[in-house]
Order: structure tokens, then sequence, then C-alpha cells
């Protein structure tokens, strides 16, 4: 016996709507790792090149901040993915969360 999540319908059936809110939750569950685990990676590396960079620096110039900074870019686009800023129902999402919040207030 399995207990590794809801049984996937047959191609005769169609899924019913707790196994397909059940599998987008995971689909978001699984980039939110993502994210994790590459803002971990990003802290460790740098704090390395960091290091290297302090211990080895002398009186020369301090370079670890360009690597720093062009991941950091990455880094940033991926959180706006995981936000899904640049999906095409982002706009409508906002709108709908602005007049849910107008209908409260």
């Amino acid at each position: 016996m399995s207990t590794q999540g809801p049984e996937v319908p047959s191609s005769d059936q169609e899924p019913d709507e707790a196994d397909v809110r059940y599998e987008a939750a995971k689909r978001r569950a699984q980039e939110l790792q993502g994210f994790y685990i590459h803002l971990i990676v990003y802290v460790v590396v740098n704090a390395g090149l960091f290091a290297i960079n302090a211990i080895t620096r002398g009186d020369g110039a301090w370079w670890f901040y360009w690597p720093l900074a062009g991941w950091g870019i990455g880094l940033l686009v991926h959180a706006a993915t995981l936000l899904r800023v640049f999906s095409p129902d982002w706009v409508e999402r906002k709108a709908q969360e602005e007049v849910d919040r107008s209908k409260r207030a």
C-alpha cells in the first residue's frame, strides 16, 4: 500500500477537484523548495567567496561583490517568477485581490 498521495485517476476518469488542487499545491511546494535551495546555495557560496577575498586580499581590492551582485540578480528573477509577477494572470489575480479588499472595507 502506498502513502505517496492521492491515487492518479485512470485515463477514462476525470480527476476530481481535490486531486487537481493537491497536484497544484504540490507543484507550488516544489517550486518553493527549489527557491529555498537556490537561496541557501547563494548564501553559502558567496560567504565562501567573501572569506577567500578577505583572506587573500592583502592591500588589493575587494572583488567578492561582483559575483554576489550578478548571482543576486538571478536570485531576484527566480523570486519574481516564484511570486508569479511575470505570469499572464498576475494582473487579473491582483485586480481580484483589490476587489475583495474593497468589499471588506
